[in-house]
């Protein structure tokens, strides 16, 4: 008698997840929005921008120059004079801060190009999570994130909002077209 008891027992535990699971569905909003045609379009179009692709070869450019600068004291290091070793350290110093303000300036148009991606696609994306909300009845719709350990790849709607934000878009494009 005690083992079929341990036997339900046992049993009831591994059912509570398959039910708790019912009714409850995680997404990442940030992943479907960035992985939509649109956003890819936009991405593509910063990439074009003559401002973002200088900023972009001239980091490119600095940083190569500083390698070079670095492996060469590091190379030379026994030879150099102690001016030449404190001017090195110093033309890598420099370079490394105008790699800085690079990289912010060109982060900074990433973040204004993400953020117009999702100011854009904002209703629909919210019009999209409140129809899978009912069609899939969901009870509880979690935000993937850092916070959250784990959840069964089953219970993610990302790929599925992704997917109808193409549709909505392409939609919405092929009626302005006509």
């Amino acid at each position: 008698m005690k083992n079929i008891t341990k036997i339900y027992l046992m049993l009831s535990l591994f059912a509570i997840p398959v039910f708790a699971a019912d009714g409850v569905a995680v997404i990442d909003m940030r992943t479907a929005v960035l992985s939509t045609q649109t956003a890819a379009d936009a991405f593509k179009a910063l990439e074009e921008d003559s401002d973002y692709s200088s900023n972009l070869e001239e980091a490119k450019s600095l940083q190569a120059e500083r390698q070079s600068i670095a492996e060469k004291l590091q190379k030379e290091l026994e030879t150099l004079s102690q001016e030449q070793i404190a001017e090195m350290q110093k033309d890598i110093q420099d370079m490394g801060q105008d790699l800085e303000f690079l990289a912010g300036k060109i982060q900074q148009a990433q973040e204004e190009t993400a953020t117009k991606i999702f100011t854009d696609m904002g209703p629909s994306m919210q019009k999209i999570i409140g129809e899978l909300i009912n069609a899939k009845q969901i009870k509880v719709l979690l935000a993937k994130n850092e916070t959250l350990l784990f959840s069964d790849p089953a219970l993610d709607l990302t790929d599925d909002v992704t997917s109808m934000l193409d549709v909505a878009a392409s939609s919405e494009a092929s009626s302005q077209t006509e």
